[in-house]
Parts: C-alpha cells; sequence; structure tokens
C-alpha cells in the first residue's frame, strides 16, 4: 500500500504524528530579554526626571513595567500551548498542553470517533472507551474538518 500524503501530519516508521502549536512569532525568552530592555529603558529615563525633580515620573514608569509585565507573563504562560496527536500501531495517543499543564488520553485505535464538536467550523472531538478529547484549537477553522478527514484516514489506514 502507498504511503498516503499528509496535510497536518508527519509520518515517521510506523507512527503518525500531529503536532499543533499555537502560531508564537516571540519565544518566552526572548520575551523575557525584551521586557528587560523595557525596564532598563524606562527606569533609565524614570530616574533622569526623578533627578530633575518630577518624582511621578518614575512612580508612573514603575506602575507601567508592572503591568506590562503581567500582559507579557500571560503571553508567555501561554505561548508553548500545544496538542500532539500520536497514531502508535493500535492505539492513538492524545496530550494537551495548556498553561504549563499537559494532560493525557489514550484511544484504542478501532473504538476512536472523529467528529466535530457541535458544527463544521467547531473543535473535533476524538472519543471512544467512554473519553473523549477535543482537539483543534490551534487550526483555523476552516482547516478543522480537513484535519478531522485526515485523522480519519490515518486511523483506517492499516
Amino acid at each position: 500500500m502507498s504511503n498516503p500524503s499528509y496535510q497536518f501530519a508527519q509520518v515517521s516508521g510506523p507512527s503518525i504524528d500531529w503536532r499543533l502549536r499555537r502560531n508564537c512569532s516571540v519565544t518566552p525568552s526572548q520575551l523575557g530579554w525584551f521586557y528587560g530592555s523595557l525596564c532598563a529603558l524606562s527606569l533609565g529615563i524614570g530616574l533622569f526626571f526623578w533627578f530633575q525633580g518630577a518624582t511621578l515620573v518614575l512612580t508612573f514608569a514603575g506602575l507601567e513595567l508592572a503591568l506590562v509585565g503581567v500582559a507579557f507573563l500571560a503571553y508567555a504562560r501561554h505561548a508553548t500551548d500545544g496538542e500532539w496527536i500520536s497514531l502508535q500501531g493500535p492505539h492513538l495517543v492524545v496530550e494537551l498542553e495548556t498553561a504549563g499543564r499537559r494532560e493525557r488520553a489514550e484511544f484504542a485505535r478501532q473504538w476512536v470517533r472523529v467528529e466535530p464538536k457541535s458544527g463544521d467550523h467547531s473543535l473535533i472531538e476524538l472519543s471512544g472507551q467512554g473519553r473523549s478529547v477535543e482537539v483543534g484549537r490551534f487550526v483555523r477553522p476552516e482547516l478543522r474538518q480537513a484535519l478531522a478527514r485526515e485523522i480519519r484516514r490515518a486511523l483506517r489506514s492499516a
């Protein structure tokens, strides 16, 4: 049987893997370096005005940096979120990572159902043996049906 091509998956030997990740242009370490340079610049300007007699500038610069730091922290917590779906022989393994917390579900290949959660552009529900997992958060809604078809095709292939 020929090896089918996949749009979202990578085939390596007998296993088929889908790595669905958030599209982040900045890594958490790059964001940390940027925030550090922003702090240095903003505090430098605040100290300059402090010595000129405008004492409130440093207070507002600190408040601004604290708020920007909270926003950057929220971004960095979710920058590595992702979904990993792996078809390994008789098992379909799904791992979800959200804000550093990882969940894992394993299904017997022959019992897995692949369905949209509610409509054509909704998340994809993988279910079987009394468990269900929603995937497709990191795929554009109009491409989720293609991902579901691809997973179904891989489950049916020998």
